[in-house]
């Protein structure tokens, strides 16, 4: 089965330049007064990172997010979905932000109920948060008893598992999301290892990776004139070139 990748990008122009599926941050529209036209498929972080990691709660009204993200959705076209204002369950984020990690979960799950209410029409998922497997599980079961059956949802992103994308734990909380609960998952920030480990599990996937290995790499690529490819369209095609069968 072919499952997607998207590609993340720093640089949102490339959604009319590139020919595969991609991963844009919402912060990379904020001071732009035009928007490209896409001509491929893509989707949209909410800037969950920044936000939490560095101020430590949300500081974007729900009401300005929605408003936003349909602004893209309509200008900009092709978008496959959008995340949700979620809050990460990293053990150092929820030191940064003071609050619980159930108080996390269900914060994440009113955001997209809310979201749904505020633009109907933009193509939201759910997020799933926890750290332990049975976290995952108990946000699940917040959502079926708020009405959202995850299972009748095309997609379900699962969050705070980048950083131990490649560990066992990371792959045995997609696998038992997938199986336990039938569930169309896409994993946020899933590396090269973790897509081979977690590939049969998964719907879709996505990464930023290519720009670290480019900086890694030093030189740039022969015949690119800059002095790094970790922003190179040309680099990150070759990367996404490697990616495991199935995700190219």
């Amino acid at each position: 089965m072919d499952r997607t990748f998207y590609l993340g990008t720093h640089h949102p122009d490339w959604l009319n330049k590139a020919k595969v599926p991609l991963f844009v941050s919402r912060n990379r529209f904020l001071k732009r007064r035009s928007f490209p036209r896409a001509s491929t498929r893509w989707a949209l972080d909410s800037g969950a990172f920044t936000e939490l990691s560095i101020r430590g709660r949300w500081t974007v009204p729900a009401t300005q997010y929605a408003r936003e993200v349909r602004l893209f959705f309509q200008e900009i076209g092709h978008l496959d979905f959008a995340a949700p204002q979620d809050w990460m369950c990293e053990p150092w984020i929820l030191e940064k932000t003071g609050l619980s990690l159930a108080e996390h979960q269900l914060r994440t799950l009113r955001n997209f109920l809310e979201l749904q209410d505020l633009a109907p029409d933009v193509p939201w998922i759910p997020v799933l948060q926890g750290w332990a497997v049975y976290d995952y599980w108990r946000h699940v079961e917040m959502y079926a008893a708020s009405g959202v059956d995850l299972a009748r949802q095309p997609l379900v992103g699962v969050g705070s598992i980048c950083r131990r994308q490649a560990t066992k734990t990371a792959s045995g909380i997609l696998a038992s999301l997938a199986t336990a609960y039938g569930l169309q998952l896409h994993a946020f920030g899933l590396k090269t290892l973790g897509l081979r480990r977690s590939s049969a599990y998964l719907t879709s996937a996505d990464s930023m990776a290519w720009s670290m290995a480019a900086r890694r790499a030093g030189a740039a690529l022969p015949g690119c004139s800059h002095a790094s490819c970790s922003n190179c369209l040309r680099f990150a095609l070759l990367w996404r070139s490697e990616l495991p069968e199935g995700w190219r």
